[in-house]
């Protein structure tokens, strides 16, 4: 869950890297930390040879014709500017800011202050200084950065490794993929080569370059860890996790793959001191660009909405369903009217395929949607009820995504099963959880119990189907076998919780 990841790990922002508050006096690396990567080819970066999923490198690549050839496209980045800190708010400035403030001594000072003399909303204007790194993706001066690097930006310098230093605009950014895109006057600069993301291998050599606590285009090596992870910031981004050694001021910098090619921009690092401890994530190139062409093009970002929750399959899952292994995204939740209903997609259904691209996790299928826009057709192999269905989806826009009312159900008496005692909700409990449907669990014991259900869940599927009775129940139960699916509501989230049958 993402609390308890959140609780046991901070995940850092390297934004505006190395935030050095004027207020604070103090340079506070523990809001900058993000990937440092390292990857070099074994042969030239333009005579690397085509390689399939099969072939595996040998040896350890040449970092040094990489960072030769490609270093000089990395540029660093300045940004000072001002920022405005409340006292009593966790932040003021808007979505992505509330970890730098979490550690912002002048945001500290004014919460004592207020706590102390029983003061309220005091504000102030701070002063905000911080480096970064960025990529030069075009020779007329495009840049890819992350959007926290140039948060509160007034002035924005980008500095190359010949030393001239431009005056750079902000053409946009997008915080739900904490990238944005820069723009200064000049040409013929050096670029990079682009790679394919999908085409990653965990154990691959990688390559990081950027401007640790502001020591221009230093360079650090890893491997790559993992593939698609996804992390509790909300972004549906499918990150590449690597070790490569990553610190304040390498953000926005790119991940270089074995043959020179950037896989990725550096972002984040998962942490418990601020500091680099090997987990390392950068946004895949691919999402990247599509974020950069829709800036360049329209000055905005727009992403269509499928309109539907998801959580992963596990073994006890996958049993429930009939599912030959825990794979795919098992639709939690299917908002009235939204392009997943229209689709015919329902609570339940496993989506395995979308395109051809085979879908292994949830993670997966949020960013296959980040990328589309509105108006977009997607294929859809789902798993339903056994079988295999073809569906289609035409994405929607989110300015006009909504949810309509769910009708509504009769209330009925309830008896026990598997270890549950149910009853239907009352009118109160219906207004308070925002359903008319559903079953409250007054007591869990059994497998039930064994299986992680309780008191106060809400049950609202078994195995897909929507349960608005205790008959409900007892018809799907009757047609299981190993194991069973109950779709559960709890603090405002829903889960599908596999139960073994006795």
């Amino acid at each position: 869950m993402p609390r308890v990841l959140a609780s046991l790990a901070r995940v850092a922002r390297c934004a505006a890297a190395t935030a050095c508050r004027a207020a604070a006096g103090a340079l506070l690396a523990a809001a900058c930390l993000l990937p440092h990567a390292a990857l070099a080819a074994t042969t030239a970066p333009d005579s690397a040879p085509s390689r399939s999923s099969a072939d595996a490198m040998v040896g350890v690549p040449d970092f040094s014709r990489i960072t030769k050839r490609y270093g000089p496209a990395v540029v660093n980045i300045s940004v000072s500017g001002m920022r405005q800190v409340t006292a009593g708010t966790e932040g003021s400035d808007g979505p992505g800011d509330s970890r730098e403030d979490a550690s912002d001594p002048m945001q500290l000072f004014l919460r004592r202050f207020q706590q102390q003399f029983g003061g309220s909303g005091a504000t102030m204007q701070v002063p905000v200084r911080g480096v970064g790194s960025g990529v030069i993706m075009s020779a007329d001066g495009l840049i890819l950065t992350n959007a926290h690097v140039v948060s509160h930006a007034g002035d924005v310098t980008v500095k190359l490794t010949d030393r001239r230093e431009f005056r750079a605009r902000i053409l946009g950014r997008d915080l739900k993929t904490d990238i944005a895109v820069l723009r200064i006057d000049a040409e013929n600069l050096p670029t990079v080569r682009i790679g394919n993301p999908d085409d990653l291998q965990v154990g691959e050599w990688v390559l990081a370059i950027g401007s640790p606590f502001g020591f221009d285009n230093s360079v650090s090596v890893g491997v790559v860890s993992a593939k698609g992870r996804s992390l509790p910031d909300g972004s549906n981004v499918p990150f590449i996790q690597t070790d490569a050694a990553v610190n304040p001021g390498n953000s926005g910098g790119p991940l270089f793959n074995a043959r020179g090619e950037v896989v990725g921009i550096n972002s984040q690092i998962y942490s418990r001191t601020g500091g680099y401890q090997g987990l390392s994530f950068a946004i895949p190139i691919d999402v990247a660009r599509n974020v950069q062409r829709q800036i360049v093009e329209t000055g905005h970002v727009s992403r269509g909405v499928l309109g539907v929750s998801t959580q992963e399959v596990n073994q006890g899952l996958a049993d429930a369903f009939g599912l030959p292994a825990p794979k795919g995204a098992l639709v939690l939740d299917v908002a009235p009217g939204g392009a997943g209903a229209v689709a015919g997609l329902f609570p339940g259904d496993i989506i395995l395929q979308v395109g051809d691209k085979p879908i292994s996790t949830s993670g997966e299928l949020a960013a296959l949607v980040t990328m589309a826009s509105p108006g977009r057709q997607l294929q859809f192999i789902i798993w339903r009820e056994g079988k295999r269905l073809e569906l289609s989806a035409t994405l929607a826009d989110p300015a006009k995504a909504g949810r309509e009312p769910v009708a509504s159900a009769p209330p009925v008496p309830a008896p026990g099963l598997l270890g549950l005692a149910l009853r239907p909700l009352d009118r109160n409990e219906q207004r308070m959880i925002g359903m008319n449907a559903g079953l409250l669990v007054e007591f869990a014991g059994g497998p039930a119990k064994d299986a992680g259900l309780r008191s106060g869940d809400v049950m609202l599927a078994v195995n897909g189907r929507p349960v608005a009775t205790v008959e409900h129940v007892r018809a799907a139960l009757a047609g299981a076998q190993t194991s069973v699916a109950f779709l559960i509501l709890r603090d405002g989230d829903r889960v599908f919780v596999p139960v073994r049958l006795p």
